[in-house]
């Protein structure tokens, strides 16, 4: 079986520091733009703010801690010249998911991307970020086993030997969420912890009988493997909110406008990368070289990455819409869970997210 890949952009948020470094991005205006940009932005309701006179402004943008074919649209974005055309002179650099958060909140990081669940957290702690574009419109968070075990719903889980990292992050708060809507409790299976993200390879070898994942990630593999993935997803549970940007609180005021055009043209580029995800695999071989080594297993993921994009939500609001509703039940649900990683008194969806860099 092929060996899976960490998607460490959904890591759990505790996850141990496991070394990171900057990764400087190719010049952004490095190819021209592709012809059916604009159009197709247009249709996904966003925007191409004209050209600004002046220097520069500089971005520094957190992506995962491992470049991956799932930061297509940042990617694409920088060689199309979308963020050099919106006055924009970005540079990502790679940490995990806590530091980035702590380094958005300091203005370290001027805008990065980090899990939902993990925010309602720091921002609980004091750390002042806000949620302001949602790129991961369905949790990708799930639950997997083989088709062949005979789990094909919540309940098929009693009883039964789940993989994960650890008790704690994105991947134990769905878990709950998951069991809980079979009226089930971690109690009601036979969890085994895998630090090292072993738990796809447990799986593999029948030491468990299903393990916590990324639905862009392990099911995947096991289907270009010839295995047949069984998909247990949170989203009709409980809306967690997924993967999105996310931007301190003084940069919001101090680089409202650089920020809302560095928005403008990553959307776009989703937009692109949804209507053609080859573009979105150029780029990012372009970048890391070594994904071009396996193109078909890295389009499957990068297609797989685009379905987690939209959402019926965002069908009606547009792309990058943050639902409050969702974040709302989200923190309900969390303050709720045994050993809530949330402090008292939990924040309000007014200090978690800003949806003004999403306006017209």
């Amino acid at each position: 079986m092929k060996r899976f890949l960490l998607l460490s952009l959904v890591a759990a948020p505790l996850l141990a520091a496991c070394g990171s470094g900057a990764t400087a991005a190719p010049s952004a205006a490095a190819s021209a733009a592709p012809g059916t940009a604009g159009s197709t932005a247009a249709s996904a309701g966003t925007s191409v703010p004209a050209t600004p006179s002046g220097p520069p402004t500089r971005l520094t943008v957190g992506l995962g801690y491992i470049p991956s074919v799932q930061f297509a649209p940042f990617y694409l974005a920088q060689q199309a010249g979308y963020y050099a055309a919106a006055g924009l002179d970005v540079t990502f650099e790679n940490k995990i998911d806590p530091d980035l958060i702590t380094l958005v909140g300091q203005g370290a990081v001027d805008i990065g991307i980090a899990d939902g669940t993990s925010v309602i957290p720091a921002v609980g702690q004091g750390i002042p970020v806000r949620y302001v574009a949602t790129i991961y419109a369905k949790f990708p968070n799930i639950v997997f086993a083989k088709a062949s075990s005979g789990i094909h719903t919540a309940a098929d889980l009693k009883g039964r030997r789940i993989g994960t990292p650890g008790k704690y992050g994105s991947s134990w708060i769905m878990l709950q969420a998951l069991l809980q809507s079979a009226g089930l409790t971690t109690n009601d299976v036979n969890i085994q912890l895998y630090p090292d993200f072993g738990q796809a390879t447990a799986l593999a070898q029948g030491a468990i009988d299903a393990a916590t994942g990324f639905v862009n990630n392990e099911p995947v593999q096991m289907a270009l493997s010839g295995t047949p993935a069984s998909v247990l997803t949170v989203d009709g549970i409980v809306p967690l909110p997924g993967n999105g940007l996310i931007a301190g609180t003084a940069t919001l005021t101090a680089k409202h406008v650089a920020l809302k055009a560095f928005v403008a043209a990553t959307l776009r580029a989703m937009a692109v990368i949804t209507s053609d995800p080859q573009k979105g695999l150029d780029a990012s071989v372009a970048l890391v070289p070594d994904l071009g080594t396996d193109r078909p297993t890295q389009l499957a993921i990068l297609k797989a990455t685009i379905a987690t994009w939209s959402s019926a939500y965002t069908a009606a609001h547009g792309l990058g819409a943050i639902d409050r509703t969702a974040w709302q039940r989200t923190v309900a649900f969390m303050v709720a869970m045994p050993g809530s990683p949330v402090a008292s008194p939990a924040p309000t969806v007014d200090q978690l997210v800003d949806e003004s860099l999403l306006a017209p």
